[in-house]
């Protein structure tokens, strides 16, 4: 469900007003997809042989920094950036530095896989980067090798330790949580973040994209056997700590770090959606798990004027539906953009 024309511009206190969807959730984050490029290849993510994007048909820096200002006139306050890799992408840091100065931002945020962050953790900090998400999935180089392909461990533990030195402060290590491939890490995982103030989140698989490496249902595992497995070695206590987005989290005595657990399947978060994802291409997709979205580039191209852009948001905002859908049991992804084309 897309909308692909612009509607007629209407008058001005139409687009004024924070957005608030048809469920009445206030919409306050925007995922940013940069890039759908990557310089890995993780078996959850995307197949082995990739087409990417067309240069002329991504975003320009100048057109994500119109789109993130404008979102933040209509009330958006957190902006985390995403790919494919962010970091691959030429200009991040150009872009980081715009973003990190527009008015009404209060956190600006990156999910990156780490690869680069020996070069790119000082100058993302100085640029005005507030937080990192960084995906690591097993402390196994081998095992590293084999979900991601061709990827190199030690760059990832290089560049967690540069983001450190750089002064990013509640740092959160990301994990894809498979049955068969990583599941039985999750307690050195844990303590691997713990002893070094690192927070970190474990994450059930979702359905997108077709993929051959392995069956999803197969794989999957539920936040609660990872809690299990975590309590037989760390006490685990719930806590209200947020941090803006969908995970849920635990704390242990004596460790600040926060251990978190986000269950698209097991434990539904769609009521309390606060956010919506620009792709790569402009076109601005209201949840993960459906298709309905607006195409944004189209309004950036042929409209000067930002009041037809707030039009177009809102527009779509209007249309973002109640929850996903995600079905393990389908044969067939219910998805087919893989998580690189979503934004992660």
């Amino acid at each position: 469900m897309s909308y692909e024309v612009a509607m007629p511009l209407q008058a001005e206190e139409k687009v004024s007003g924070p957005l608030v969807d048809p469920f009445d959730r206030t919409v306050r984050y925007l995922r940013m997809s940069v890039t759908d490029r990557c310089d890995l290849r993780c078996v959850y993510c995307m197949a082995e042989e990739m087409t990417f994007l067309p240069r002329s048909e991504v975003l320009s820096i100048e057109e994500f920094v119109r789109t993130a200002r404008v979102f933040a006139g209509l009330g958006v306050n957190k902006i985390r950036l995403t790919g494919g890799e962010p970091l691959v992408r030429q200009g991040i840091v150009t872009l980081v530095e715009k973003l990190a100065a527009l008015e009404g931002i209060d956190e600006l945020c990156m999910t990156t896989n780490g690869t680069r962050l020996d070069q790119f953790a000082a100058p993302l900090k100085q640029a005005g980067l507030d937080r990192l998400n960084i995906s690591l999935d097993t402390l196994n180089a081998e095992r590293f090798r084999a979900l991601t392909r061709f990827g190199d461990l030690r760059k990832v533990l290089d560049g967690i330790q540069a983001a450190q030195q750089a002064g990013f402060a509640r740092i959160k290590i990301n994990c894809v949580a498979l049955k068969h491939r990583n599941a039985d890490e999750a307690k050195d995982l844990v303590r691997f973040a713990l002893e070094r103030g690192l927070d970190i989140s474990f994450i059930e698989e979702m359905p997108l994209g077709k993929i051959d490496s392995h069956g999803r249902a197969a794989e999957f595992v539920s936040s609660a056997e990872l809690r299990e497995q975590i309590a037989g070695e760390f006490t685990l206590v719930a806590s209200a700590a947020q941090s803006g987005g969908p995970a849920r989290y635990w704390s242990s005595p004596g460790y600040d770090s926060r251990i978190g657990f986000i269950s698209p399947h097991s434990q539904n978060f769609c009521a309390s959606c606060n956010r919506v994802r620009l792709t790569a291409t402009g076109r601005l997709l209201l949840c993960l798990g459906q298709e309905h979205s607006r195409d944004l580039r189209q309004v950036l191209r042929n409209h000067a004027d930002d009041r037809y852009l707030q039009q177009a948001i809102r527009e779509a905002v209007a249309i973002k539906p109640r929850e996903h859908t995600f079905d393990l049991s389908a044969d067939e992804p219910q998805i087919v953009r893989f998580m690189n084309a979503t934004g992660g």
